[in-house]
């Protein structure tokens, strides 16, 4: 997100995509901005070696402690199936965007760290604004901000449409019929950007390819 001074702030800034780990960060104080899963694990880590602040545009929202990122797979696999099936999606509590609670992340919980404020309104050179004008000083922001597909390697090939996506059916390219995507989100299969989702449709896809170089190598040998 782009806020009024970004540019003049003169500490670190990283997105979430970029953090290693925490070494880099002590002893400092770093603003982690960001309610999702990703903001509150760098939270967890960041604020043993660091003070820290945690920014949400709302209040974080915390998954039960015995619901792991495989449940919420299961549950959204569900949830398209019951979609394309054309019945009503019954939505158990708990969104499938909640924070899932990890042992890092309970641990932080322990030490009180999880406790977030609305965002600050501005940058200074060293420091935030807060809404109410007061300013204080940091170090280090980190966004956890959310990510989008880079497609940039594939506009020369003329598939990549406006809206930063490609045109596909089962992962399979409609305008380039012998490429397929995984990993890019759900226009690629179902939570294909997480672990757990984009294992089933990597195994879809390899099946598929196998059986179109099969199509191909008989074609050939049939001429």
């Amino acid at each position: 997100p782009d806020y009024p001074g970004q540019e003049n702030f003169q500490g670190t800034q990283l997105h979430s995509a970029h953090y290693l780990n925490a070494d880099p960060f002590k002893d400092k104080k770093v603003i982690v901005v960001g309610g999702g899963n990703s903001g509150a694990q760098i939270l967890a880590e960041v604020s043993q070696v660091a003070e820290t602040i945690w920014v949400t545009k709302t209040p974080p929202q915390f998954l039960p402690d015995d619901v792991d990122g495989r449940v919420l797979f299961l549950r959204a696999t569900e949830r398209l199936k019951v979609q394309q099936e054309g019945r009503k999606v019954d939505q158990p509590i708990g969104g499938l965007g909640d924070i899932v609670m990890i042992d890092s992340v309970k641990e932080a919980r322990n030490r009180g760290v999880l406790h977030s404020r609305p965002p600050f309104q501005s940058l200074a050179t060293d420091a935030v604004i807060w809404p109410d004008g007061k300013k204080e000083k940091i170090d280090v922001i980190i966004w956890c901000t959310g990510f989008k597909a880079s497609l940039n390697h594939l506009k020369s090939i003329d598939i990549v449409e406006r809206d930063n996506f490609v045109e596909v059916q089962n992962g399979r390219s409609i305008k380039l019929p012998n490429l397929w995507l995984v990993g890019y989100g759900d226009w690629t299969g179902m939570a294909s950007a997480t672990l757990i989702g984009v294992s089933r449709t990597a195994r879809a896809t390899v099946d598929e390819i196998f059986t179109y170089l099969q199509e191909i190598n008989t074609k050939k040998f049939s001429e």
